[in-house]
């Protein structure tokens, strides 16, 4: 099927040419937002929006940049609204004058040619007169490919757009809601406070815990499990074509299939590992009311989320390895750090079930010279646990190897990225690669696709690509070439008496999305 805009211009992202809609169709249009409304009424909803934002189909009316139509509806500003208020009127006169009708746009789309603050400040007065209700302020267009996006990433700061929402709150009397990258109660309630906004809207923040404002109005912020601006759930799983989910609540969507009931013959559980796939396993076979023992060979827990909370933006880990650790210790999980889990110790214990969580070990692949002292480990440069040199090589341009740049990049370090593919950031969702991309940009991180490390001296890193071989000058060399299972239990523990169940990066490598709900399913289905 072709998709329609107001003008066949190709999207910037997939290429794909959209046909033109006729008069006719934008006519029968006008009357399908409307009809769409008067079924949301009566479907007991209390208001409806209208989305204007965001390069859809109502925002590429109002943009210059993809509206190119010579007709009633394209052209001066007065043309490009037009489609706009016709469709606010036919959702006026469906739902009637008391049904509240809000319109979210973008102040600023972010991309050449297209409408910025000064056109929307003009949008937001005439929205009034006609006699929207409030305003949704966001930003943005998909398919703007620059650092504006319209769901941001822990890359981009908190409330990053709400001096957009308070210049157009100078301008109406009607309410104005803003939003982006707001997910903390307190941070919501210092913009109401300082009157640069009405409403606060919380997308991501309500799918990680739809419970977030019951929670904040009893004052009870530290059961608030807090959206990390992630993305792997959310919109990574639709920009893969997979069922939308969340990183940290892995029973989204799945709600009225979950069984939380205690059962009848509790079991004695003994889970290896404390990442997140781990910590889950523990939090939901403990809702089910199993005993559970939780054992970590490190310090702390959290796994690879200790490393990974190092680079710009993803401080926001550690809420979610905090919640965690508060979980287990609401639902009296028994857990030992510091302490390795094996095979005397199962003896010992005599559990029902084991669960291998241990993850994954670096790879580390025959490389010549890979065990210098100058090559080191891309969690520990995170960990701040190695020095590093000025002439920076990082072997691996997936999301380690590129967050990793970028940390050391911000640092003033001279960074060149090896990737054997052809295209860096693979793993990332294609906002988060967008915004992570831009930032190795900023910071002059070279990059050699489809390039082998061949050798590894003590002041060079031999490469080769399709233009032949060539040598890299490093003072240190940074390994993020993914991880291979963690198989050293699983092998020392066949054969016991015990159900022993692996999960995680202990399977195979994953990343956080899969291996969190792996844990929580694993620890569900234990009966």
């Amino acid at each position: 099927m072709q998709p329609v805009a107001p003008s066949a211009i190709p999207c910037p992202w997939l290429q794909e040419m959209p046909r033109a809609l006729t008069i006719s169709e934008i006519q029968q249009l006008v009357q399908d937002f409307g009809n769409c409304a008067r079924r949301v009424k009566l479907a007991g909803f209390d208001g409806v929006e209208i989305h204007a934002g965001h390069g859809y189909l109502i925002a590429e009316f109002l943009s210059p940049y993809a509206n190119k139509r010579i007709d009633q509806y394209g052209g001066h500003f007065d043309n490009r609204v037009r489609f706009l208020q016709e469709v606010y009127q036919a959702v006026r006169q469906q739902v009637g004058a008391d049904f509240p009708i809000t319109v979210r746009f973008s102040a600023d789309e972010g991309v050449v040619g297209g409408r910025d603050i000064s056109e929307a400040r003009v949008l937001a007065q005439l929205l009034e007169k006609w006699g929207v209700d409030a305003l949704n302020v966001s930003v943005g267009a998909y398919g703007d490919r620059n650092k504006y996006g319209t769901v941001s990433p822990m890359y981009v700061g908190h409330a990053w757009t709400v001096s957009l929402a308070e210049e157009i709150k100078q301008l109406v009397q009607i309410p104005v809601i803003t939003v982006n990258r707001i997910n903390d109660p307190r941070m919501a309630d210092t913009i109401l406070a300082m009157g640069k906004a009405d409403f606060i809207a919380m997308g991501r923040g309500s799918l990680a815990d739809p419970h977030l404002p019951n929670k904040a109005k009893a004052g009870d912020l530290a059961s608030i499990r807090y959206c990390i601006g992630c993305m792997q759930g959310c919109t990574g799983s639709l920009y893969h074509g997979a069922p939308f989910t969340c990183l940290v609540n892995p029973s989204l969507g799945r709600e009225g299939e979950l069984d939380y009931s205690k059962v009848d013959e509790p079991k004695r559980v003994y889970i290896a590992g404390g990442g997140p796939a781990g910590m889950e396993a523990a939090r939901s076979a403990a809702l089910r009311g199993h005993h559970v023992t939780l054992f970590e060979k490190n310090a702390s827990l959290g796994g690879q989320f200790r490393s990974a909370a190092f680079p710009l933006g993803k401080g926001e880990l550690a809420t979610y390895t905090g919640w965690l650790v508060r979980e287990l210790a609401k639902h009296d999980v028994q857990v030992l750090c510091n302490t390795t889990l094996t095979k005397t110790l199962v003896e010992q214990g005599e559990p029902d079930v084991v669960i291998v969580a241990t993850g994954g070990n670096p790879s580390l692949p025959p490389i010549k010279g890979i065990h210098r002292p100058h090559v080191v480990l891309a969690e520990d440069v995170l960990l701040g646990n190695v020095t590093v040199g000025q002439r920076v090589v990082v072997a691996g341009g997936g999301e380690v190897g590129g967050e990793t740049a970028a940390h050391l990049a911000m640092q003033q370090k001279e960074v060149t990225l090896v990737e054997l593919r052809d295209k860096l950031l693979i793993e990332l969702d294609g906002v988060s690669k967008v915004h992570l991309q831009a930032l190795l940009n900023d910071y002059d991180v070279a990059s050699c696709l489809n390039t082998r490390v061949t050798e590894i001296t003590e002041t060079e890193v031999r490469v080769e690509n399709e233009r032949g071989q060539y040598a890299l000058q490093a003072d240190t060399v940074v390994i993020a070439l993914g991880y291979t299972p963690a198989t050293a239990l699983i092998e020392e523990l066949r054969g016991g008496a015990h159900h022993t169940v692996v999960i995680g990066g202990a399977v195979k490598t994953s990343n956080a999305l899969v291996a969190a709900r792996e844990g929580f399913d694993t620890g569900m289905s234990i009966v």
